[in-house]
């Protein structure tokens, strides 16, 4: 089974945390190569500057858009092409933005599903969803799909597997993952990828300690 990437996200709840630098500074030094950040939080230079600094560390950049409205879904589709990030991910107007992506470089992994609230949570069955899945991966300039697992109502693990069967494009598993069981659950399902940030940052997930050092190891060992 193909390894995972463990793309460690700067944020709490949904934003982008005001310390998010230092941060990145402690991700770099644990050898994490995949780094994140929302659309929600600092000002536009400021996510300029974490940018920078993950690019820099040899890292890979992600922004994640959380925004649902189509008008501020397209600011943070501009301001992700304005950062020149890697990956951007999430987001549900995907007419809007593949237009505005293309010739960009920047690799995209929108939201398959009914997307709600904020923080985001994903709603309907998981036929609902699947389905959604694959008319999104069929389209011409999508990399790959953003499936908030872990936010559902459904069976989290039949869910992924049945994301997961739906495409050959990679998927990657955001939201509210706090432990190693879930993490495996991930893997054996087919998932590219997962993100963790508020469990690291709040030190909620089993590790020698809650520093974010020892959560960042911790969860670098389940890959």
């Amino acid at each position: 089974m193909a390894d995972l990437d463990f793309i460690f996200m700067l944020t709490r709840n949904d934003r982008t945390v005001p310390e998010a630098a230092g941060h990145v500074a402690t991700a770099l030094a644990a050898g994490i190569r995949h780094i994140g950040f929302k659309d929600v939080g600092p000002p536009l230079p400021a996510l300029r500057e974490l940018d920078r600094m993950i690019k820099a560390g040899g890292a890979s950049s992600y922004l994640e858009v959380v925004s649902l409205d189509r008008a501020s879904e397209i600011t943070s589709v501009r301001a992700a092409i304005d950062l020149r990030v890697d990956h951007l991910l999430g987001g549900t107007h995907v007419d809007d933005v593949l237009p505005l992506l293309r010739g960009t470089g920047i690799r995209y992994y929108p939201f398959p599903g009914e997307i709600a609230g904020h923080p985001s949570v994903l709603n309907g069955s998981i036929d609902e969803i699947a389905a959604s899945a694959r008319v999104l991966a069929g389209r011409d300039g999508v990399d790959g799909l953003d499936l908030l697992a872990y936010r559902s109502g459904v069976d989290v693990p039949a869910l992924m597997t049945a994301v997961c069967a739906a495409t050959d494009k990679p998927v990657i598993v955001a939201g509210s993952i706090d432990r190693p069981e879930q993490i495996e659950a991930v893997r054996q399902a087919g998932a590219a990828g997962f993100t963790i940030g508020t469990s690291a940052l709040d030190g909620r997930f089993p590790a020698r300690g809650t520093a974010l050092e020892a959560q960042l190891e911790a969860i670098a060992a389940c890959l």
